[in-house]
């Protein structure tokens, strides 16, 4: 990757003062780019490591950080230029992938400020994801600091403003539902098994056909639930044995479907045929051998694999795809309620960051008030103990009465300082007590 302005490289950041800069946040996610133009913006590590070192050597960036997924590329950064950054970068990432500045910036998004740092919250607690709630997009953020902190270009306000970001998004997770809830065929189908079976630890398998959703249905049971014995039945006999090693399972032939009805727990089915492949006759025989236990089919297949005919049977459960995109469409609403709660949680999080932030401007101030301080006590202390005839232990006891005495001193307003309140003018304050403790002056 080249640099911007050919292979001259440019001039590295002067320090700035952390409160002169500005938060930026650029880039294009899945409701402003199609996807064709998204897999064209994908930063591979390489390229994430080579973009982030590019980047910081701009003279206008002073800290970097790319995300980039499937369904974003987002670049966040700290300037004491926000409009030339706005600006150029737009321009050098299309530069960078090779498309043309045009269609890049009819697709970009800018936020500043406080609407950086919450669009960073909002993706980071999976509030602005494509499937809202999904939890993937918390690690890739994750992901994207460590290649930022490991080619060192991020500093004091995006270390504090990630990590804010992180405890955020736990917060969301914690304290709403946004996360729960399936939101998936496979997963809805776990959430109605839960509902006829008091656990579903043990329960034995059988899997027919092989679609990718039952798969995944059979798998998330497999994983999370430390389901029991499982069979595979595909018309495909070959394929049957690969499926059921995947899953240290046993496979069967199509005809012995009947037969395994009586030991099994539950069936997921997707196959491609064209007519039932468990009819209602299939059912009733073998009920009386199963003691009236619960059965419970999962028909994910379409056209469908199981007969409806079977709900009418005592004890025996069916539901097909209709049924569980019902249950996928409650749970969205259901995240979608628990979004609201998750949106002020992140607006606690945005203020405290902010206010943060802002006390950035108070630092300098403290600093050279504490420095100020203790070296007055430090010089008024040796000549104290200069004239008195002090043992080693009596010295180091004043000097740590002193220090204690400076700190509880300077508590108060540095608490004051940081916050004076919201109706009062802090630059006063700041210019007041610089004067009162002549700050500005040589000691």
């Amino acid at each position: 990757m080249n640099l911007p302005d050919g292979n001259r490289q440019a001039p590295t950041p002067q320090a700035v003062s952390p409160e002169a800069l500005e938060i930026i946040l650029i880039g294009v996610n899945h409701r402003t780019a199609p996807v064709e133009l998204r897999e064209k913006l994908g930063f591979t590590d390489t390229e994430t490591e080579s973009a982030l070192i590019t980047l910081r050597k701009l003279a206008f960036i002073h800290e970097a950080l790319l995300v980039s997924t499937c369904n974003r590329v987002e670049v966040l950064i700290t300037t004491d230029q926000p409009e030339t950054a706005k600006e150029q970068i737009p321009s050098y990432i299309a530069e960078w992938k090779a498309i043309s500045v045009s269609r890049f910036k009819s697709a970009v998004y800018i936020y500043s400020g406080n609407d950086a740092v919450r669009h960073l919250f909002r993706v980071t607690s999976s509030l602005d994801s494509m499937m809202l709630g999904e939890p993937q997009i918390l690690g890739q953020v994750k992901a994207a600091y460590k290649h930022a902190v490991e080619t060192k270009t991020t500093g004091v306000i995006l270390n504090r403003l990630l990590h804010k970001s992180f405890s955020t998004a736990k917060r969301v997770r914690r304290e709403t539902g946004i996360g729960g809830h399936a939101v998936s065929i496979s997963y809805a189908a776990i959430e109605l098994a839960k509902k006829i079976f008091d656990s579903l630890a043990d329960k034995s398998i059988l899997l027919i056909g092989a679609g990718e959703m039952a798969e995944l249905a059979v798998e998330h049971l497999l994983r999370s639930h430390h389901s029991g014995i499982i069979c595979v039945a595909n018309r495909t006999f070959s394929v049957g044995v690969e499926l059921a090693g995947r899953f240290n399972g046993t496979p069967i032939r199509f005809e012995e479907i009947p037969e395994t009805l009586a030991s099994v727990d539950i069936i997921v089915s997707s196959t491609g045929a064209p007519g039932f492949v468990v009819a209602r006759d299939h059912i009733k025989p073998i009920m009386r051998r199963r003691k009236n236990r619960p059965l419970f089919f999962i028909d994910i297949a379409v056209p469908r694999d199981i007969d409806p005919a079977i709900n009418r049977i005592p004890n025996v459960y069916l539901y097909d795809i209709d049924d569980l995109q019902g249950v996928i469409e409650k749970n969205i609403n259901i995240r979608r309620k628990e979004s609201v709660i998750a949106e002020r949680i992140i607006d606690e999080g945005v203020v405290r960051f902010r206010n943060w932030y802002k006390s950035l401007d108070v630092v300098p101030t403290i600093v050279a008030l504490r420095d100020k301080l203790h070296a007055t006590a430090e010089a008024e202390l040796n000549k104290t103990m200069h004239a008195m005839d002090l043992s080693p232990g009596e010295e180091e006891a004043l000097k740590k009465m002193t220090d204690a005495m400076v700190k509880k001193i300077l508590h108060d307003p540095t608490i004051f300082l940081k916050n004076p309140g919201v109706h009062r003018n802090k630059s006063a304050y700041l210019d007041l007590t610089r004067k009162l403790f002549k700050l500005d002056n040589e000691f």
